[in-house]
């Protein structure tokens, strides 16, 4: 029972047998390579436990495992049976005490963090449950994308910073037509009213992400709709974001510009860097146009999306679309100030 078989090391470790002593200190291999300081060992039904406190952060941890330095093989806790070091048992009584202090200070710190959440999913689903439509099927939602990713090691991710609710659907069918109506409520997605099929992700597969526009899934904005299946169960599932008003842009869809068709304004306000041309594309949009390849990246970094597919006096152009935020910027930039 107390026998276990590491697969990759190829060997055997009885976990009823004893292999350091309490103030012994041992080192983690593979993760942080922190040394650690045994407190106490206790037994149980499947072996031996080795109570543990790391000598930089005093976090407590928990070993049933700890093999011999020169046996290394893999990640996991290790002790050096030729020199083996220990800490005095004073030393190690004040470690003790003031990792139980930062314990306590930090189970304060998460349990006030607890009430917070919960006094914030209470405003939350109050105001959620009063714009809630009977007849919603769904949620339209814009969420922000951080990428996660570390491409040295193939590792990729991302994580959500922050969803705004944005409008409501009476059902369930993922529309990209519906999402781009909404965008406008939100001046940070804005730009994705504009159709552009490189925004439209079809990702319904194993695996995949779903329905969603966007330039990326790992970062920046994207649209996505979130199916109601259980009504109290969407206003808790969104109680925490409803809790602050800014994450609530609730508008009345306004119809997206055909691909085809002009949109309400386009008053070029000059032409300057190589010919370009900055113009004011609708109530919350501007966009240049004009040879932009050079400042590409410039346009970019100043929040620009491309789109192959806008238009401009009745002609479909390639151009930079931005939020009517970024106006005087690029009037700066373009030396119209």
């Amino acid at each position: 029972m107390s026998k276990v078989f590491l697969l990759e090391a190829n060997k055997e470790i009885d976990r009823a047998k004893q292999v350091v002593e309490v103030g012994q200190i041992i080192q983690m291999e593979g993760y942080s390579y922190d040394r650690y300081v045994v407190y106490d060992i206790t037994k149980n039904q499947w072996g031996i436990a080795y109570k543990l406190v790391n000598l930089r952060t005093k976090e407590f941890q928990t070993a049933d495992i700890i093999r011999p330095l020169k046996e290394k093989f893999g990640i996991g806790y290790y002790y050096d049976s030729e020199n083996p070091q220990f800490m005095d048992s004073f030393e190690v009584a004040i470690l003790l005490q003031e990792a139980e202090q930062q314990k306590k200070a930090e189970n304060a710190e998460a349990e006030q963090e607890r009430k917070r959440v919960e006094e914030v999913r209470e405003i939350g689903r109050k105001r959620f449950a009063e714009i809630f439509p009977e007849d919603a099927q769904a949620v339209i939602v814009a969420r922000l994308q951080q990428d996660d990713s570390d491409r040295m090691t193939d590792y990729y991710a991302h994580s959500t910073q922050r969803t705004v609710i944005i409008g409501f659907s009476k059902h369930k069918r993922d529309l990209f037509s519906e999402m781009r109506k909404h965008a406008p409520n939100l001046e940070e997605t804005a730009y994705l009213a504009e159709f552009n099929e490189d925004y439209e992700h079809r990702e319904k597969y194993s695996m995949g992400n779903g329905y969603y526009l966007g330039e990326s899934k790992y970062s920046g904005w994207i649209i996505e709709k979130v199916p109601v299946y259980n009504r109290e169960r969407t206003i808790e599932d969104f109680a925490y974001t409803a809790g602050s008003e800014e994450n609530i842009h609730i508008g009345k869809p306004t119809a997206t510009p055909n691909k085809e068709e002009e949109p309400q304004t386009n008053q070029p306000t000059t032409e300057s860097k190589g010919g370009c041309t900055l113009v004011e594309y609708s109530a919350k949009a501007v966009a240049v146009f004009g040879e932009t390849r050079a400042i590409k990246d410039e346009l970019k970094a100043m929040g620009g999306r491309f789109n192959s597919r806008l238009t401009f006096n009745g002609k479909n152009l390639a151009g930079w679309i931005f939020s009517k935020s970024q106006e005087q910027r690029l009037a700066c930039y373009f030396g119209l100030d």
